[in-house]
């Protein structure tokens, strides 16, 4: 840490001199080719009248340093028509940023051009031409739209990209495809997020003025990874900032059915909770990993050993009411570029940010229905097997820093980034349980039971990274190297279930009904290491430009797992318990005592949730950017991956041990074609054709059986075979992708486009209810046959002055995803569908894709006004009812429910130079509920999970320091 601080306190020292002494201004810019999209290497900028001028660096981008006034400045490269934009103002000790100039070639006949600076500033021209001139299907949201919108972090901005949606505030979905098919990169490299099963990182520790752009990538080129089908989301953080960045920020959150209640349910931890982590008061009692572990009878300790090894566990074992605070967050960013003597820049940003969220569901249910017995033919309505309905609280803290520092030359540039996240989740629940005798497997019974659980994530990445060009940018060399440390901790997990005797009123524990007291310490510890190259050859082919890429990458990959769990026993019979869970460990109540309670280790030998597998994947690729004929575009590429992975682990009978053994091994490859055909100056046509997979992740590709203390429900690695229905074989998923778009691009941002796509899926891995589990309610990740889904894209970006003068100021943003899915059943599923088929009803040997939304809406309308540095915007964002949980058999499926999405937003900048920006915003304003359920033929949907999110308000406050 107090190294942090040195290095913090170095760009201080750095930065802060040349704002205070400055006498000069600064103008900043980039100049890129307008009909390529690339930046232009040697283009001259000249402030008209003065010998003041600049030559643009390898990114196109260039600085001027020059005494307060206003100017007119010239641009021009050899070959182009060159510019002049007039009034560019430059006031001492600040920076003039003009965002993109795009020069047209001089076949254009345009001659010279002549602009205001006004006219190219606050404007998406970069992100419009990356996506107009780009080899592949791109979507995105720029730095400049990132100002208008308001938005706090990327999470908020990646709802306005098409076909995304945002699921829990934090992971975003493409084309309503899960998170299997999703990728998260940060800075063009793969990086884990803070939950290691997920491939989209939380991006909503991302603040927006740390990125330069966030783009969606739909279609695939040979140098990205193929293991995605939905998209890749990219976020490009700021290395040089335009302008200085001195930032703090502070926002309030507050929700009426959630905040200043005094109902809210949470447990006494430790003291750095508020932190992210836990200071040791949940750490495993010495002793719990021996074997045996101290109890009666065992002849390797003395009674007071036993006494002292219960008593050094936190006797909490229920909720407590407390009355919830609001939300709150706090940020700050620091970052500059500066220009030194021999003509490089350093760079170098620095952001920290602080996340505190409470939430309290006051009415959450969690159920679990069955359907009618096989041959009650005529009998439609679902079977209640066990209906969980309670509270939960929940405390969720992020602390997260980032800090960066680039070096620029002329043709090269040296990048450092070090990123550490800190997240901790602490949930306390109280329900009540009713079982019913009528279901298979139910003994019928009524139970009151407390949960409690803490988690805590930690990820620390380091990115460096290179970029070169030489013999005048005829090649240009990028090299990237990323390790990224992260480590899950869930300790002392708890849940306590009283069984109910509603005759006698007496609350006992009970191994048949509630279950006896539990207590779980989960560890995950895991290492990626990335490293890449790629060179890039640029060269004229039939008298126009090509490319041609080449590269080659290696990722690795180790986690290691363990759980480890402990069940309250009695030596002897059971006291007589009041029904408070908090009164279960008194001292009177431990052993050696009257009431005889010890724990009693539930971990076998070998321990069947102890796991360790490792992944290495190598990949190559090549591609080649062509033009054949005049305004056709073809790039095709072909990747290679070589990837396997190894498991040491075993099942829960240690029947099937592996020790270091591959798990999954191939060597594929994925061809790509993408072709661009340009019907005019702003319209294009664009095809596509790309192979990708979808491979298990480290969780699913395991023997692991994982516990949701609070739902109690049970995850079931993919290596659990079991006889007759699942072989334990899991394996990837491979998909072909077909796609097809056209656009128009318009003025001030504007943008038509219809798209359709086709995927084909092979082993489709879903989330499947496992039929032979019939007294728990436990899944499994399984391989389900081949699927296909045929979707349509339809985007429409326009300023709404075509209407009316008076609504210049207003522009519209909607865009409609819908996609028709389908998957052929295995025969085991099939027929287990059949088996519970009912009268009228015709089981089909297809249904819909697990995971893939029928459709996507998102809509707004946004007023900006920039003389008044006002913001507005209504946004709307609606998933259709989709396939989440694959039932079969005695169990129906479960569909998560549609949620109507609609916040807004409302910005302004005010105070000297308008340092000051205050920001409100209302989410979930229709009041809707996130709900799923479970769905029969002719049977009343019932609930599968229930939370009601309420409205939720904020006010943000940043200042911009000079």
């Amino acid at each position: 840490m107090n190294q942090f601080l040195k290095v913090f306190l170095l760009f201080i020292v750095i930065g802060v001199p040349q704002v205070i002494w400055a006498q000069n201004g600064i103008i900043r810019g980039q100049i890129i080719d307008d009909e390529s999209g690339e930046p232009l290497f040697s283009a001259n900028a000249i402030l008209k009248g003065t010998q003041i001028g600049a030559t643009t660096d390898f990114d196109g981008k260039f600085e001027l340093s020059a005494g307060a006034g206003i100017y007119d400045m010239n641009v021009s490269f050899i070959g182009m028509n060159s510019i002049t934009i007039t009034g560019v103002v430059v006031n001492p000790g600040d920076v003039t940023v003009i965002d993109v100039i795009r020069l047209k070639p001089s076949s254009s006949e345009l001659g010279e051009v002549t602009i205001t600076a006004e006219s190219v500033r606050n404007t998406e021209a970069a992100m419009i031409t990356v996506k107009r001139k780009s080899a592949n299907l791109i979507d995105g949201i720029s730095s400049a739209k990132l100002k208008k919108t308001g938005d706090s972090d990327a999470a908020d901005a990646a709802k306005r990209v098409t076909g995304v949606s945002v699921e829990g505030g934090k992971y975003v979905y493409v084309r309503g495809l899960g998170d299997r098919y999703t990728k998260t990169m940060l800075n063009g490299v793969d990086i884990p997020g803070l939950d290691p099963d997920k491939n989209a990182i939380q991006i909503d520790i991302f603040p927006t003025n740390l990125i330069a752009n966030m783009t969606v990538l739909k279609s695939a080129v040979a140098e990205l990874p193929a293991d995605f089908t939905g998209g890749v989301v990219d976020i490009e953080t700021q290395d040089f900032p335009n302008q200085r960045i001195l930032n703090i920020s502070l926002g309030l959150g507050y929700n009426p059915q959630m905040h200043f209640n005094s109902d809210y349910l949470t447990y006494e931890g430790g003291s750095t909770d508020f932190l992210g982590f836990d200071d040791g008061t949940r750490a495993l009692p010495d002793g719990a990993e021996s074997d045996p572990i101290p109890s009666p009878g065992s002849p390797n300790y003395s009674d007071q050993e036993v006494n002292q090894f219960l008593n050094s566990f936190s006797p909490v074992l229920g909720a407590m009411k407390k009355s919830s605070l609001m939300d709150a967050n706090l940020g700050f960013s620091f970052g500059d570029q500066k220009a030194l003597e021999n003509g490089h820049k350093i760079g170098y940003i620095v952001t920290l940010t602080y996340k505190n969220s409470t939430k309290y569901f006051d009415d959450v249910t969690y159920g679990d229905f069955q359907r009618p017995q096989s041959g009650e033919t005529d009998t439609y309505e679902l079977v209640p097997a066990t209906i969980r309905k309670g509270q939960r609280g929940e405390n969720n803290v992020l602390l997260g820093g980032l800090a960066g520092i680039a070096y620029k030359t002329m043709k090269s540039k040296y990048r450092l980034t070090v990123m550490h996240l800190q997240n901790a989740e602490k949930v306390a629940g109280q329900f009540k349980v009713e079982n019913n005798s009528d279901a298979v497997g139910s003994s019928g019974y009524q139970a009151y039971s407390n949960s409690l659980y803490y988690g805590q994530r930690g990820l620390s990445n380091l990115l460096f990274s290179g970029e070169h060009h030489i013999e005048d940018d005829k090649w240009e060399v990028e090299w990237k190297l990323s390790p990224t440390i992260s480590n899950i901790t869930e300790p002392d997990l708890r849940t306590t279930s009283f069984s109910l005797r509603p005759a006698t009123g007496d609350s006992i524990f009970n191994g048949g009904d509630g279950g006896f007291p539990k207590r779980i310490w989960r560890y995950l510890d895991e290492f990626n290491m990335v490293g890449k190259i790629d060179a890039t050859r640029k060269f004229m082919w039939r008298e126009r430009e090509a490319k041609l890429k080449f590269g080659v990458g290696h990722v690795v990959k180790k986690r290691d797992y363990n759980i480890l769990s402990y069940e309250l026993q009695f030596f002897g019979g059971q006291p007589d318990f009041s029904g408070d869970p908090n009164e279960v460990l008194s001292p009177e109540n431990i052993y050696p005592n009257n009431g005889g309670i010890f724990y009693n280790s539930s971990n076998a030998d070998p321990n069947p949730n102890e796991y360790s597998s490792t992944v290495h994947n190598t990949g190559a690729y090549v591609s080649l950017q062509t033009e054949p004929v005049f305004r056709l575009k073809v790039i095709l590429g072909l990747r290679a991956e070589n990837f396997y992975q190894t498991h040491t682990g075993r099942d829960q009978l240690a029947i099937r041990v592996l020790e270091n053994d591959q798990v999954l091994s191939a060597l594929d490859l994925f061809p790509s074609v993408n072709v661009i055909y340009n019907l005019t100056e702003d319209q294009n046509l664009r095809m596509s054709y790309f192979r990708s997979i979808a491979r298990p992740s480290f969780k699913e590709l395991s023997f692991a059986q994982i516990l949701d203390p609070v739902s109690e429900r049970t995850f079931n690695g993919g290596l659990l075979p079991y006889d007759g229905v699942w072989d334990g074989n899991l394996t990837s998923t491979r998909v072909n992708n077909f796609d097809i778009r056209w656009e128009l691009f318009g003025e001030r941002g504007e943008l038509f486009s219809i798209s359709g796509f086709t995927k084909l899926f092979s082993d489709a891995i879903e989330l499947v209810r496992i039929p032979e589990a019939q007294t728990t309610a436990e899944f499994q990740p399984r391989n389900v046959g081949a699927g296909q889904i045929f979707g349509a894209e339809l985007e429409l970006r326009k300023n709404l002055g075509f209407i009316s003068p008076a609504m210049d100021l207003l522009s519209f943003s909607g865009n409609l995803t819908y996609v028709y899915s389908q998957i052929k059943m295995t025969e085991t599923e099939f027929q287990a569908r059949k088996n519970f088929e009912k009268e009228g009803q015709n089981v089909d040997k297809f249904r819909k894709m697990a995971g893939q939304a029928p459709y996507i809406v998102n809509g707004g309308i946004s007023y900006d006004n920039t003389e008044k540095n006002l913001s507005i915007g209504a946004y709307y964002n609606v998933k259709g009812r989709t396939l989440e949980i694959v039932g079969g058999g005695l169990f129906p499926d479960v569909y998560t429910e549609m949620f109507h999405s609609l916040n807004l937003t409302a910005s302004k900048s005010f105070g000297k130079d308008d340092r000051s920006l205050l920001s409100f915003k209302v989410e979930n304003l229709l009041s809707d509920i996130k709900e799923s359920f479970y769905v029969g033929y002719k049977a009343q949907d019932q609930i599968f999970t229930s939370l009601n999110p309420g409205v939720q308000f904020s006010i943000g406050y940043s200042y911009k320091f000079k």
